[in-house]
């Protein structure tokens, strides 16, 4: 068996585990946001070598709080009732800053949607948050190529 990226984290450096459940929303969802941001870039860095500047604005397409907000609008038919309960928490967590070029709504379905992959991160459910980051991007990709009426 595998172990996935966290744990193998704290077993090389001897870090005690979090705990979902005791962890502050903003925090999951700085995790979140990095390891979301890391998928994307390994994504987008497989389909072949390019300038960085490119692979940049083509990860920015999906890596921004306007695109994460659709994305989790489009995923939450699909969620578990705990999986709602870990975005709305971030949904609702108060923040001090919010996104230079997006709504307050938007920032804050994006940060929900941070905190439940960063759930799903810390409670190593590897599979389902590749699952959830696929869904949401082809729903994503499909809205951006349908022509409005």
């Amino acid at each position: 068996m595998t172990e996935d990226f966290y744990r193998a984290i704290n077993r090389a450096f001897d870090l005690n585990e979090m705990n979902p459940r005791e962890t502050a929303p903003l925090i999951l969802a700085y995790l979140g946001d990095t390891v979301y941001e890391v998928i994307v870039r390994t994504i987008e860095s497989s389909k072949g070598n390019r300038q960085t500047g490119k692979l940049n604005r083509d990860s920015i397409k999906y890596v921004n709080a306007g695109s994460q907000a659709r994305m989790i609008e489009a995923l939450l038919p699909f969620l578990s009732e705990e999986e709602e309960g870990y975005y709305r928490r971030g949904k609702n967590a108060h923040t001090a800053t919010t996104a230079k070029n997006a709504s307050k709504s938007d920032y804050h379905k994006a940060t929900g949607f941070e905190a439940l992959i960063g759930y799903l991160y810390i409670s190593g459910q590897t599979d389902r948050m590749f699952e959830l980051i696929k869904q949401g991007m082809a729903l994503l990709k499909e809205k951006q190529t349908k022509k409005p009426d």
